[in-house]
């Protein structure tokens, strides 16, 4: 931590500036961190809130695709179990037909879960594949943004010699012309 302060150090000084080989700008430093500030809190405010919120809204739909998912194999096999009951009560007469017919039931659980299953993973997966599409488009139209405000702020800096009253006025009013949320 101390080589990330103390290395910028000489080049400051050899800026050609008045100061000795370890004095700092401290307009710059302080401009400096008033902006990375400033472009903190602007993220957290306007990108962060609706790409959690997003994500959030995806992993519920997620949820409830699996536990309609979930009861749809439980209700197959319930109503396979309700079959193979009223097959065992039809006796032994029938035992040919039951043996068949619980080979079919046994096959059928076995395609439904299956299919259950096979559903439910790629209803998943679909999910997840959405989910980064969003979070990708959510990113890049975050870097765009802060690119933007970027270039803007750096253009107002340039286009004005700056005293610092001329600073914090140009700073004030970019803040007051930002949209509110």
């Amino acid at each position: 931590m101390l080589t990330w302060v103390v290395a910028p150090l000489p080049l400051a000084a050899a800026g050609g500036g008045s100061g000795s080989f370890l004095s700092v700008d401290t307009t710059l430093l302080l401009s400096t961190a008033v902006l990375f500030i400033l472009f903190a809190w602007v993220l957290g405010k306007f990108a962060w809130g609706p790409l959690l919120r997003i994500v959030d809204d995806r992993e519920k739909r997620i949820r409830d695709s699996v536990g309609a998912a979930e009861t749809a194999a439980a209700e197959a096999k319930d109503l396979l179990a309700q079959h193979q009951e009223m097959l065992r009560g039809a006796g032994r007469e029938r035992e040919e037909i039951l043996a068949k017919a619980l080979k079919e039931a046994d096959s059928a659980r076995v395609d439904l879960v299956e299919k259950a299953r096979s559903d439910a993973e790629h209803i998943v997966e679909r999910a997840r594949e959405q989910i980064e599409r969003d979070k990708n488009e959510a990113i890049a139209e975050l870097r765009g943004q802060v690119a933007d405000i970027a270039v803007e702020a750096a253009s107002k800096i340039v286009k004005s010699s700056l005293t610092p009253e001329a600073q914090r006025k140009l700073v004030d009013d970019y803040i007051t012309s930002l949209p509110r949320a």
